[in-house]
Order: C-alpha cells, then structure tokens, then sequence
C-alpha cells in the first residue's frame, strides 16, 4: 500500500500544471479501480492472504472520454477471471456520477458515509475509511503545494477578504473566517497567493497571515485593498509598510447605518459624487463638503466620514487607469462567492482542515483559469508603481 501510494504521489508531482480536475479524476479513477479489484481478489497488493482466490496480471490501456477531456486509464487485469469497472460498463458511464464522486469528495469535508454512498451508486463496492483517508492525502498534497509556494517578485497591489464558515470544534459548532489574499504582479498579472483559516476577532491570527505570506517572498507591496478590521488593519501597517484602502463599498455600507433608511439613496448619492472627481486633492475636497452638508442633520455619520476620508479615498494617490479595480474588494466578490456555494453544500465542516481541502482546491482551480486570461491590469500602466517614478504618487515614497 506504501508504494502504491508513493507512486501515486510521484504521478501527481510530476504532472506539473495542467488542469487539475482531469488529474484528480484520472488519479481518483485509478484508486478506486485498485480498490474494486482489491475486493474481488479478496487480498491487497502483496498480501498472503487464505482468502485469496487470484492475483494480478498487469493493466490494459483505456482511454475515457469525458467533458474534462480524455481520461488515460489503466484497467487491472486478473490471472484468473476478469474484472471491468461498473463506470466503464455500456449504459453506465455517467459523468456527472463520476464529478460529483470527485467534487463531493472536498465538498462534503470528506464524509467517508457521504463518498461512500456516491461510489456504490455508480455500481461500485464502496469505498472504507482508509481508503478516503489515502484520496484525501492526495488531494492535500496538491492543494498544500500550490498555497505553500514561492512567491517571487514585486506585488504592487494586494486585495484581503474574509468568508466566514462553521466549523465543528470541542463538541461545539464555531464560525471561522477563512482569509483569501489575491494580488497583482509588477506585470499585471492577477494570482492568488494564500488562503488562512482562524477566529476573525484574534490578531495574531491576521499577523501570522500576513507574516507568512512575506516569508515565502511577497514584496514590493504599495497599496492593500479590504474591509476595516481593526487587527488586520494593524497587521498589514506592521508587516507591509504599504498605503491601506478600506473598501469602498463596505465603508458605504457603515456610513449608512447612521441614516434612516428612508435617507439612504439621497445621502449615497451624494457621497459617490465625491469618487467622479479627477484627482485626490479634488475628491477631498468634495468629500469634506459632502460631511458638512449633512452634519447638521446627522453628525455622527459627518464624524464618520471625517475619520474614513483618508483611508477610502487611498486608491486615488495611484494611476487613474487602476482607479475602478482598486477602490473595494470587489475583485474578491466572485470568487467568495463560488466559495460560498460549494461551502453551503457542506453546512458544517468536520475541522479545519477539510476548510482547507475544499477552499484550497476551489482557489488552484480560479488560479489556473486566470493564468489563461489576458493581464488584468494593462503592463504599460504599471510603469507608473516603479521605484523611479514615485515622486509621481507621494504616498508611495513614504
């Protein structure tokens, strides 16, 4: 069972980068065919066993064709007797039988009930609880590789956000946030560069965080987008140095808990008046004459937006060109937002870990698509972030 495993995980390392899910189906497949036969021979790879009643005799090629692509399959073949996968047979090859075994496999947390119950319907034997366990470390291998890995180079800019999941913890269900960090290289390419799972109200968890990411080599940080948690406010003034942007959208959103809600478009509107503005000096300006309008009639939320000016208005010390991509978290919104919906699926995740697994894997799976798009910020604009060129932005030099 040990080389078996250690020749699987030299597969996995030496497939490099190519899409993931194919991999995982192909790799998922294989073991659970080893586990069939496994059952059939009655005996385990070099096993002595009474009960045996064959042995192994090698593998034929089959290819299998499904929206993921092909498949490049090796099917047991017995001294004595014959075997088949059930998924391969006429009438049965149902992909979505066969994703949902691989998807359910780190969305449900690694149920061994849940993964169980999808390989028998697929007309299979089932599958034990070791033999998830070794599915399951396979999975973390890949995943753990991809958020423990270098970071090399200048990221200018970086957007943090949290999404909050319950977890089970000490016989008691707890919620935890479950951090993501995505940035942008010197280049304008856009990548994921970590995922944090701990309690939201600790510092040192959003220190720790942070401290990591810069032991693995994220430098050259100017400008940090997301929501104004004190301790992860602090942490990024500590770690990094770099200019700090509270969320737009989410700064709004506080502003407006001081009005009535009959108020709220009126007051929003003239608020956002303030972001049409040309330049930062002009937006200040126009932000200071919006909270003196309104002070009178609600002076805490004038209070409110004296204390925010700075920090909302940050992104506008940095190229116009990045100006709509850079005053929120919103380039984090689609992304929790499919990590929501597979973490729904789940409800309650069984530790922290399966958090990880299942975050983890959804987060490789984004990386990859992105590294096939276009740069999300234009090369040319990026000149202006440069050591040389930082008299341009002040804020930058400090």
């Amino acid at each position: 069972m040990t080389e078996e495993r250690m020749a699987l995980l030299e597969l996995l390392q030496k497939s490099g980068h190519g899409d993931f899910l194919k991999e995982l189906a192909e790799l998922v497949l294989q073991r659970l065919m080893a586990f069939e036969v496994e059952g059939q021979i009655g005996a385990g790879r070099f096993e002595r066993n009474a009960s045996r009643v064959t042995h192994r005799n090698g593998y034929r090629e089959r290819a299998f064709e499904t929206r993921l692509g092909t498949l490049d399959l090796r099917i047991p073949k017995l001294r004595q007797g014959s075997y088949f996968p059930g998924f391969l047979e006429p009438r049965k090859t149902t992909e979505r039988a066969l994703v949902a075994v691989i998807q359910e496999a780190w969305i449900q947390g690694i149920s061994t009930r849940k993964v169980d119950d999808l390989v028998q319907a697929m007309g299979m034997s089932g599958i034990s609880k070791s033999q998830v366990s070794t599915l399951c470390q396979e999975i973390d291998t890949r995943v753990h590789e991809f958020l423990n890995r270098p970071i090399a180079g200048e990221w200018p800019y970086r957007w943090l956000d949290a999404t909050y999941l319950k977890v089970r913890e000490g016989g008691r269900v707890v919620s935890v946030a479950a951090i993501i960090a995505i940035g942008v290289d010197a280049d304008g390419r856009r990548e994921i560069l970590g995922l944090g799972v701990g309690p939201s109200e600790a510092a040192t968890f959003w220190l720790d965080f942070l401290r990591g990411l810069q032991r693995r080599g994220l430098a050259g940080v100017k400008l940090v987008i997301s929501d104004a948690h004190e301790g992860l406010k602090a942490a990024i003034a500590q770690v990094f140095k770099a200019t700090w942007q509270r969320c737009r959208v989410h700064c709004l959103r506080n502003l407006l808990a001081h009005v009535p809600k009959g108020q709220h478009s009126m007051v929003a509107a003239a608020i956002r008046t303030v972001f049409a503005q040309e330049n930062r000096q002009a937006a200040g300006a126009a932000w200071r004459h919006v909270a003196d309008q309104l002070r009178a009639r609600f002076p805490k939320l004038a209070a409110a937006m004296d204390e925010a000016e700075t920090d909302v208005l940050a992104f506008m010390s940095f190229p116009r060109a990045h100006w709509p991509k850079l005053h929120s978290t919103n380039p984090l919104e689609r992304l929790n937002k499919e990590v929501k919906r597979r973490a729904n699926v789940v409800g309650i995740f069984p530790c922290e870990a399966s958090i990880v697994r299942l975050i983890g894997a959804v987060l490789l799976e984004q990386n990859d698509e992105w590294q096939l798009q276009h740069r999300y910020m234009p090369q040319g604009t990026m000149n202006g972030l440069s050591d040389e060129t930082t008299s341009e932005f002040p804020q930058l030099a400090a």
